[in-house]
């Protein structure tokens, strides 16, 4: 069976989820998105990701057109007309159809669809060993100019970073900011651990990840200190361990940064237990798909 995307209300075959050419999130990236998961029939948190959805929109002043509960019924209400108990889910909201010109005020009626469908672990076995990462030339759009916490349909500068790790044979792109900070992966925040202590960036220049906020409440509960603080390419290599986090990444270690071991290059102790700690809340936590 084909799969059934929402969009304005109704539920239409993927073949047919189409938009104008002239929707400004075709023609400019104008729009936001999330990306969620559920899991043995259950959304991991749902809310948090609606409450960062609706920020984005609030934030570039676009008003979807359902409120946040009619978005989570839509969301349940696509899955269960897929059938889906574990499955990744793309709510997506344009600026609409407009003109060619830029202003928004040119697009009265948003476009809102929900793709859900299934998709595994996002780096397949390297859950086990560990992913290789680079450090990239392209750098974080500044918060002054593109706020990083704006999940926009426009994801050129990711897109960009993404490039570059490949060429370079990199399995992740590791991004600092314009000040020479580290900033996040492509898809990804990240966490170093040095002396028992996990460090990770403060979230003006990233994504305020909601797998990272659920990271770092596993560790709190496992007596690890958490800091928050500015960190360079000296605390990548010199690193005990450094892992990624994010809804498709969920919890992966990185080993090997830039032809450095990371440590003995191997998935470090904590990293593992923060990730057994995290399939562990999915498997009971989240808003059941009835």
């Amino acid at each position: 069976m084909e799969l059934l995307i929402y969009f304005n209300g109704k539920f239409v075959p993927k073949s047919e989820a189409r938009t104008s050419v002239y929707d400004h999130g075709f023609l400019y990236g104008d729009g936001v998105f999330e990306g969620i998961r559920a899991y043995n029939g259950k959304v991991f948190r749902l809310d948090e990701h609606l409450d960062r959805m609706y920020d984005s929109a609030r934030a570039i002043d676009l008003k979807i057109p359902i409120s946040k509960e009619q978005m989570k019924k839509a969301i349940i209400e696509t899955l269960k007309k897929n059938k889906l108990k574990d499955a990744y889910i793309r709510p997506i909201v344009t600026r609409g159809d407009g003109d060619l010109g830029l202003d928004p005020r040119k697009c009265p009626e948003p476009n809102v669809f929900i793709i859900t469908q299934e998709w595994g672990a996002m780096y397949g076995d390297l859950y086990e060993k560990g992913l290789t990462a680079v450090t990239v030339g392209i750098r974080r759009n500044s918060p002054d100019a593109m706020p990083p916490n704006i999940k926009s349909l426009n994801y050129l500068n990711n897109i960009l970073a993404k490039i570059e790790a490949n060429v370079k044979g990199g399995d992740e792109a590791i991004i600092f900011d314009t000040h020479g900070n580290i900033s996040e992966g492509s898809g990804d925040n990240i966490f170093i651990i040095k002396n028992g202590r996990i460090i990770t960036p403060p979230t003006l220049n990233n994504l305020r990840g909601i797998t990272r906020a659920a990271a770092i409440e596993l560790a709190v509960r496992e007596g690890i200190e958490v800091v928050e603080t500015n960190l360079g390419f000296f605390d990548l290599y010199s690193a005990d361990e450094v892992f990624v986090t994010g809804t498709a990444a969920e919890i992966a270690p990185i080993t090997r940064i830039d032809g450095r071991l990371i440590a003995d290059g191997t998935p470090g102790k904590i990293t593992k237990k923060l990730m057994a700690a995290f399939k562990e809340l999915t498997r009971t936590e989240g808003t059941p798909i009835v």
